[in-house]
């Protein structure tokens, strides 16, 4: 028995990975997390447990959400390619045919699918800035627009950790007419970007990580992107914070939800009754790799597609053909065209892994073990 609350279900012969789950807390990694998968859109998995609160009195149950931060970009993925699918974005039109202003120096090629896989060169911003400008979404998009690459445009990627929000999000609204955090809304996909009042009470505590992150030997470009005091929102309360929208780094969602929304890029394009199907021709260009080799930013030699990454060194999972999102902290999402699965990890207690956590590998692996037993 553990001490922490564990609830859900397991599909028969998924058990395995209930054990896994569970030994996540009897060993001390957790204080409250959930995880689940899907197969061909099917629920095979739907796990939570321990506590939502730091005094441990409130179980993680199923109304509970967790901010997913880096995770969050597979979601925004998934937006721009069903607005691809739909014929309102091109991935191999230039930001700028959406977002003229985009075009200033130097600017006016960096195509949409470029900047989805992080070949765009504004992986954050040298100048000094007040950190709360983050929550100003115009003031960050002139500043985007005017900005010139840190690096030449497609010649390497370097992973945008706040920025790429701003960039796949204003590419939308301008190409759609809504926002990334409009359209979860209007959808009641149990994503959230941007919270109302009622939704934070739902939120769970999110201890910070014991470390910084391990970036490597520190460059220029890696200390914008994640180590000036202005890389990031600060000098804001968690309430203005949640409330904004930041789709790069401040999506709250459950597991479930989470393993649910990203179907279609494990389906072939299709989705459920509520949900639009994507054209499978869609999906396969949203996942073929843009660009692969060492990232200029994160420590990793890494290949991305239009949003996310393929798999690096099994952090998804021993399927070669797995692509995912995780995100500083530890929440992951998967998706696996050959095995038509997604799976969701989100927790409450953050770790200083940029990808690879080993309580979602734990997960992972076990997901996968079990569908190996079935033949």
């Amino acid at each position: 028995m553990t001490d922490y609350p564990i609830d859900g279900r397991t599909a028969p012969g998924f058990e395995p990975v209930r054990e896994a789950f569970e030994a996540n807390f009897t060993q001390g990694h957790e204080l409250g997390a959930a995880f689940a998968v899907t197969i061909e859109g099917e629920t095979v998995v739907d796990l939570r447990g321990g506590f939502a609160d730091r005094e441990r009195a409130m179980p993680w149950d199923e109304a509970t959400i967790a901010g997913v931060y880096s995770s969050g970009k597979a979601v925004t993925a998934l937006l721009i390619a069903e607005a691809v699918s739909a014929g309102r974005i091109d991935y191999e039109a230039a930001v700028a045919s959406y977002w003229p202003e985009f075009a200033a120096n130097g600017k006016a090629a960096i195509t949409v699918a470029e900047a989805l896989s992080h070949q765009a060169g504004l992986c954050g911003f040298i100048e000094p800035m007040e950190p709360e400008d983050w929550l100003d979404w115009d003031l960050i998009c002139a500043r985007l627009a005017a900005m010139a690459p840190l690096w030449s445009p497609g010649s390497a990627s370097g992973y945008h950790p706040q920025t790429a929000g701003f960039i796949a999000g204003e590419i939308y609204r301008r190409a759609t007419g809504v926002t990334i955090g409009a359209a979860l809304r209007d959808r009641d996909a149990g994503i959230f970007c941007g919270l109302q009042p009622d939704e934070i009470a739902r939120a769970a505590y999110m201890p910070k990580p014991p470390a910084a992150p391990d970036l490597g030997p520190l460059t220029d470009l890696k200390r914008a992107a994640f180590l000036r005091p202005w890389s990031a929102p600060a000098k804001v309360s968690r309430e203005a914070w949640m409330a904004a929208e930041l789709p790069a780094s401040n999506m709250h969602a459950s597991a479930s939800a989470l393993a649910r929304f990203m179907v279609p890029f494990a389906n072939g394009g299709a989705a459920g009754e509520d949900r639009r199907a994507i054209d499978p021709d869609v999906v396969a260009d949203a996942l073929r790799p843009r660009i692969s080799g060492e990232d200029l930013v994160l420590p990793f030699d890494l290949s991305w597609a239009a949003g996310m990454m393929a798999n690096c060194d099994g952090c998804f999972g021993p399927s070669p053909d797995a692509l995912g999102h995780a995100d500083f902290g530890g929440s992951c999402v998967v998706v696996d065209p050959a095995r038509r699965l997604t799976a969701a990890y989100v927790m409450g207690k953050m770790s200083p892994f940029l990808i690879g956590d080993p309580r979602a590998k734990r997960l992972i692996e076990a997901t996968y073990a079990a569908l190996a037993n079935q033949g």
